[in-house]
């Protein structure tokens, strides 16, 4: 099995753009074959160099290397469309003289019209394939009054198309629906119809799995592959992510691009967790690492209805992936955000603390602060002040005892500090949470200790005393 991905440079990978990539991913691994990464970039207008590099990036960020494409001596390429240009000319060659392709000089306005009349006869838009009746002559003397055309192919009429779609069960078309296509630009540039199918034949790509917003394109390129007679792949479609009102999933829903997310500090991880379950069904709903989503993956798993994004699932995974990642990666996360916040001695205690405390970097950096400031420099929200002026004194002094006593560990102390005050729940638990760091959320009580130690704590405790 050979499947691929091939997006064009127009721009930053998206959710949308990621799934399918990972779901290709998934579906050559699962069947040990191959990943195959091509860039269509054929419309030099809209098309970036430098996006393309950012976009293999995002991939490799990802978690997703390709077997075949950009870097890879071996295989089938090039894999960047433009330079496939002469393959293209080659097939374009071919067709015409079969007579199934033909130069067409009409122009964008004529192009309106035709559709215009045939939407108010109540006709499904297509060309009229007027251009197909000129003569070698007319032709001729188009190209020399220097007339640019494009190359259009001559669908047959009163055929019909047929596939059976591994997600969305069989499809039928018919070719008096679909019209004469342009599969050369004026430019001279291929169109997407033409060099999308030509490449998945030439690079032997088994099986094309892709948004349902190319389940139309499908025909055509079926059609163009029988002409030249090459390899048809089987084609899937399956449907596409949209945002909480139902819409499709756009930038008016918020920032999706992989680098953005990524530099928001979410893990490759979370979103392979993530993006894998959206849309796709797994019977086991535990994180699991690339290899496990490979091994579970099916196209029969894979929902006929459009998948909702919801971001609050996409923050669970980021929590989950917090929680498996292993102790080099999640240094190499947090470090550079804290180094000259977190003594040496203290940072790798803390980072594993952050673990199970944060999502991201920067709130990392807020407890870094919380916890290593002089207690002179924490700052209290007046309605802690308000709170821990209230504490009985009793609480403190007790409390400051105990500390004074040597070898006592959190559990020993909470449990003398209760008996001695006869105090459960959060009138235990409150006022020490408070006074170590300002808020009633955060890390284990217990593993503050740890990480304090007992001057700190008790350098709190006499900072609030005097509040």
């Amino acid at each position: 099995m050979k499947t691929r991905f091939a997006p064009s440079p127009t721009g930053h990978i998206h959710l949308g753009n990621a799934r399918t990539a990972l779901f290709n991913f998934l579906l050559a691994h699962s069947q040990a074959g191959c990943f195959l990464l091509r860039i269509e970039d054929s419309d030099a207008t809209r098309s970036l160099l430098a996006l393309a590099k950012e976009l293999e990036e995002d991939l490799l960020w990802l978690g997703l290397p390709w077997q075949e494409g950009p870097g890879q001596e071996k295989g089938l390429g090039p894999y960047y469309q433009s330079q496939r240009q002469a393959i293209y000319t080659l097939y374009y060659e071919q067709l015409v003289s079969i007579g199934r392709a033909y130069p067409c000089f009409c122009s964008e306005s004529e192009l309106l019209m035709m559709r215009k009349h045939q939407l108010a006869l109540g006709k499904p838009p297509r060309y009229s394939g007027q251009c197909r009746q000129l003569t070698t002559e007319q032709v001729a003397e188009k190209k020399a009054r220097g007339q640019l055309a494009s190359l259009r192919f001559h669908v047959l009429p009163k055929q019909v198309i047929r596939f059976d779609d591994f997600v969305k069960g069989k499809q039928s078309f018919s070719s008096d629906d679909i019209g004469d296509f342009v599969i050369q630009r004026s430019d001279g540039s291929a169109a997407f119809f033409f060099c999308n199918a030509i490449d998945d034949a030439l690079m032997k790509v088994t099986h094309v799995l892709r948004g349902e917003d190319h389940l139309t394109n499908t025909p055509r390129q079926i059609m163009l592959l029988q002409a030249l007679g090459l390899n048809i792949p089987a084609y899937g479609h399956m449907a596409l992510i949209v945002g909480e009102d139902g819409a499709p999933l756009s930038k008016r829903h918020g920032s999706f691009s992989i680098k953005g997310l990524r530099e928001a500090g979410y893990f490759a991880e979370a979103l392979q967790n993530y993006l894998a379950r959206l849309g796709h069904t797994y019977p086991n709903p535990s994180f699991l690492d690339i290899h496990a989503l490979a091994d579970q993956f099916s196209p029969s798993r894979l929902g006929k209805s459009p998948a909702h994004y919801d971001p609050t699932q996409l923050l669970y995974w980021q929590k989950q992936a917090l929680l498996h990642i292993s102790n080099d990666k999640l240094y190499e996360w947090l470090e550079p955000k804290i180094k000259n916040l977190v003594p040496c001695v203290a940072e790798l205690e803390f980072i594993e603390l952050m673990r199970s405390t944060i999502c991201f970097p920067e709130q990392a950096v807020e407890w870094a602060t919380i916890l290593f400031a002089e207690s002179k420099g924490l700052s209290f929200t007046r309605e802690v002040k308000e709170f821990l002026q209230k504490v009985d004194p009793l609480y403190w002094q007790t409390l400051l005892d105990l500390l004074e006593q040597s070898n006592t560990d959190f559990k020993v102390l909470i449990k003398q500090l209760q008996e001695k005050l006869n105090l459960k729940g959060k009138a235990l638990f409150s006022p020490l949470r408070l006074v170590l760091t300002g808020r009633h959320d955060g890390p284990e009580l217990a593993k503050l200790f740890s990480l304090l130690g007992n001057e700190k704590i008790r350098e709190r405790i006499c900072y609030a005393k005097n509040l």
